[in-house]
């Protein structure tokens, strides 16, 4: 089978995280929430991703207690050790679903693409854990440096898996692959053509790592960690 052309490779040169990356930080994390009527309603946070559900038994002022009681559980089902890995996380936490984290992962996979390669560090920040943010703002700096531009499209997404789940202490971890078509091409100071085709729609497969305290009233997941196949 032929290789899968990946522009992460392209895009992510020099920022590319590793699990290692997350920083433990608690309550004062930013990332994606649990909540999606949060998009529209939080001036304050523009840039948290939401997804469904949130910590039980939080105080009534809590900021972050979007629902007071898991929902009925019509999530979905995981076999071996992911599935263990799914429900170790439950259980520290029974307000996490599979389902909605995915679909809270999807949305957080093009902001943050269009971010980068938009070269808006504001919107990257609260997303990424600070060593992979290190990383993405160091590649941005250099790429400014130059006098490139980044052409980016993220045509569509065409898979989103949940590939594995596991606790580190109190710490949750869940990885996800993305199937994607993109268009990607890096230019010069003068608009031609370093990497890249500006015209051509490609396949992507990347792994992306999201953590969070499961003991934090903070539900946000910050991205700890990116991969992919080449």
């Amino acid at each position: 089978m032929a290789l899968i052309v990946v522009f992460l490779v392209l895009r992510l040169r020099g920022a590319l995280g590793s699990r290692d990356g997350f920083d433990g930080k608690d309550k004062n994390d930013e990332g994606f929430n649990h909540d999606p009527s949060k998009h529209d309603q939080d001036s304050e946070n523009d840039n948290v991703i939401a997804m469904p559900g949130t910590r039980i038994g939080a105080p009534a002022d809590d900021p972050y207690a979007h629902q007071n009681e898991p929902k009925q559980d019509d999530d979905l089902q995981f076999e071996g050790a992911l599935g263990e890995g799914v429900a170790a996380i439950r259980e520290a936490d029974p307000t996490f679903h599979a389902k909605d984290f995915l679909e809270g992962a999807n949305y957080a996979f093009e902001m943050i693409l269009n971010a980068y390669a938009e070269g808006n560090t504001k919107t990257l920040k609260p997303l990424l854990s600070s060593d992979v943010y290190g990383g993405f703002a160091g590649a941005i700096e250099d790429r400014e440096a130059r006098g490139q531009t980044l052409q980016e499209t993220l045509v569509g997404i065409g898979e989103t898996e949940l590939v594995e789940a596991y606790m580190d202490a109190r710490d949750a971890h869940v990885t996800v692959k993305f199937v994607s078509e993109q268009i990607s091409a890096l230019l010069d100071s003068e608009g031609s053509v370093i990497e890249g085709d500006p015209t051509k729609v490609i396949n992507a497969t990347d792994y992306w790592t999201f953590a969070r305290s499961t003991k934090s009233r903070n539900p946000n997941w910050t991205l700890v960690g990116t991969g992919s196949l080449s």
